[in-house]
């Protein structure tokens, strides 16, 4: 029988555990609701820190109330039912409106998680009094350090563990059997603390004069300083996901630093030098600052994410450690110390997911972040003397005014900035010159690009050579040039396109054909209809749908498109919903006889080949992968389609078996159904 102390420790571990690993099972259930977007990671994130929040006032409530027997009976009840609505996740439903995708998340994580999240979210804060109650001791802070081992071993475990060996319905199984466990072990410690209800709070019997009582500047900084820390997580986390690598695996990583830092804040205070924290901060928010004011280049991906994650991970240290060392004295003030710290984490992952998209049409939240983080340290470090001072108030004005430039940069070039929950578009013009035989013409054409971060989603080049000809990854020679060029042989065209971007691949239209793009973004239909040409120019017939594409073929009659695109792989996050096996199974469905599935696996950080070939020989289907060299002259770029069919004719076609390359086979790579998918195997190392 494990002593008191120990179980109090494992309940708390273990809670931390499951919340860590609820957080990336809930999301991935979303994804195939609202388009697979890494948007939906930023909104779960600000639900999960608002119901910790809501779980710590929870829990502060529950330790103020000492009237007999009441708080432990409300304590035993929630955990009852929060048991029986852990059960639904064995069977989740799905049924929010995805046309108001904030919503939607809120409501459909409240009624499948919020209780066992909640719950989960309260009980380090609770566990700690009722410790301390029963010992008659301190308030013991160390096993908040505990709880963010657990939750950062969780983040480990889910990607390189549970994601790539159980599928979807293993892990909420698994995840039951340990919540039942916990539910257990934490009635266990309700019942014990039963008997300590009439036991003084801890630190009621100690001399009033003994004790510090926390000052408003104190409590105060309770509240700012995680807040700075939260908005340093959510605004690197969107930016790596959206200008470094657009793959859901980043998602983690900055999370685990925040972790990390709450771990050596609160277990290894030691550890914490202020001097030499505050120094290497400085010199990091300079550099990456200055990094930042470059719009139009980026740092390679290796420098970026290590530079950015160290940012944020010395950032949030600075924070939680100065947190830690304003900790109250007072046991009596340890639930709202955790409270005020959860309310400032609610208050910063809100400002930068949920408020900064409606308030900025374009990104600004990292210069934001940046600065919250420097006027926060004006305070912090205020006793350190007048050169402190100086440093970080000048930092911020300076973190203040990048945000400004930012602004004037983005509008300079710019016909229109515009943000939404999918992201921030930009249509940027430049002057394009054409290039014969390796050298630069003379005269030079405006040039449209459509930009989401820094991930191209299409261009036009307006001169009369090259206004109607295909740009990017779609040019005559790539894949899906040659499908469209091979597909029907004189025969109108009947084209499904999923992804709009600017509308370039409407440029093969002709006469009798027919174009149906599926577009995720409602923003994107008017930019691609009003400041490119490629939809009002086109032969075809155009029509574009809104919403989620898999979503929309499912309630359609079939189509019998003859090649049927798939292209919405390249940026901002990997929809794996529109990659499994039972996705397959629908496009089919919606294919003439001898029909061609055009999958755009362009990628710089993931090689999707692979899988698509086994998704194909999974439903008897060949692919053929096709990857085009670079056309400067034309504005193409290098691009990679796998195109999958049944049509042996277009197979063999010269122009086909000539261009062919092998798909490379990887080890232990799994066939992608809607209850499995990983993309740790196909990663570019």
């Amino acid at each position: 029988m494990p002593t008191s102390r120990s179980l109090y420790a494992t309940t708390i571990f273990l809670s931390s555990l499951l919340l860590f690993l609820i957080e990336p099972i809930a999301a991935k259930q979303l994804l195939p609701l609202l388009g697979g977007s890494s948007a939906v990671w930023m909104t779960c994130l600000v639900f999960f820190q608002i119901t910790l929040l809501l779980g710590y006032l929870y829990a502060h409530s529950l330790t103020r109330d000492r009237s007999g027997n009441a708080p432990t009976s409300l304590h035993l009840g929630i955990v009852a039912v929060a048991a029986i609505l852990a059960l639904t996740l064995l069977t989740p439903g799905v049924s929010a409106d995805p046309s108001h995708p904030v919503r939607a998340i809120f409501l459909t994580l409240t009624t499948s998680i919020g209780l066992p999240f909640l719950l989960l979210a309260s009980t380090s804060p609770l566990l700690q009094v009722w410790l301390a109650r029963t010992t008659s001791g301190p308030v013991p802070y160390r096993l908040f350090a505990l709880s963010n081992v657990g939750s950062l071993l969780a983040l480990f475990l889910y990607p390189t563990v549970l994601e790539p060996n159980l599928t979807l319905r293993h892990q909420r199984v698994l995840w039951l059997a340990g919540f039942l466990l916990y539910a257990a072990l934490l009635t266990l410690l309700t019942l014990k603390a039963r008997a300590t209800e009439s036991i003084p709070e801890p630190g009621e019997s100690a001399s009033p004069s003994l004790l510090v009582r926390t000052t408003p500047r104190q409590r105060l900084l309770w509240f700012f300083l995680p807040m700075a820390a939260a908005m340093q997580l959510t605004a690197v986390t969107g930016h790596l996901t959206a200008n470094i690598a657009a793959i859901p695996l980043l998602w983690m990583l900055p999370l685990a630093v925040y972790l990390l830092s709450f771990i050596v804040a609160f277990e290894y205070p030691g550890l914490y030098k202020r001097a030499t924290i505050t120094r290497l901060l400085v010199i990091l928010l300079a550099s990456l600052g200055y990094a930042l004011s470059k719009t139009d280049t980026s740092l390679p991906i290796a420098v970026g994410i290590g530079f950015f994650l160290a940012e944020c991970f010395l950032a949030c240290l600075f924070c939680h450690a100065e947190a830690h060392a304003l900790r109250p004295e007072d046991p009596s003030d340890s639930t709202l110390f955790y409270l005020l710290i959860a309310a400032g984490g609610a208050t910063g992952t809100f400002f930068i997911g949920i408020a900064s998209p409606l308030l900025f049409s374009a990104n600004y939240d990292l210069p934001i972040a940046f600065c919250v983080t420097a006027a926060v340290a004006v305070p912090t470090l205020w006793r350190e003397g007048i050169i402190q001072r100086i440093l970080w108030s000048t930092a911020a004005a300076g973190l203040l005014l990048l945000a400004v430039m930012l602004h004037v940069a983005y509008g300079r070039d710019a016909l229109l900035l515009t943000r939404n929950f999918y992201g921030t578009l930009r249509i940027k013009q430049t002057n394009h010159a054409p290039y014969s035989n390796g050298q630069a013409s003379q005269q030079a054409a405006p040039t449209r690009m459509m930009l989401n971060g820094t991930i191209q989603h299409g261009n036009q080049i307006f001169s009369p050579a090259l206004v109607h000809t295909p740009t990017t990854y779609y040019g005559a020679n790539s894949g899906i040039g040659l499908a469209l060029t091979l597909c029907c042989k004189g025969r109108p065209r009947n084209v499904g396109i999923i992804g709009l971007g600017a509308g370039t691949l409407a440029a093969y239209g002709e006469p009798g054909d027919r174009f149906r793009f599926y577009e995720l973004n409602p923003a994107v239909e008017p930019i691609a209809r009003n400041l490119f040409t490629y939809l009002r120019d086109s032969k075809a017939q155009t029509t574009v749908l809104e919403g989620d594409a898999r979503t929309t073929l499912a309630s359609e009659s079939p189509q019998k498109f003859n090649v049927l695109v798939i292209d919405a792989f390249s940026g901002d996050a990997i929809p794996l919903h529109l990659l499994t096996a039972q996705a397959l199974t629908l496009y089919q469905s919606h294919l003439a006889p001898g029909g061609i599935l055009a999958f755009h696996v362009s990628n710089q950080y993931v090689d999707l080949a692979p899988e698509v070939a086994l998704l194909a020989a999974n439903a008897h289907l060949k692919s053929a992968s096709i990857d085009s060299p670079a056309n400067n002259a034309e504005g193409a770029y290098r691009a990679s389609w796998v195109l999958v069919t049944n049509n042996e004719t277009f197979l063999t076609d010269p122009l086909i078996t000539e261009n062919q390359i092998p798909i490379p086979r990887v080890l232990g790579i799994r066939l992608w159904t809607d209850d499995y998918s990983s993309l740790l195997p196909l990663l570019k190392f």
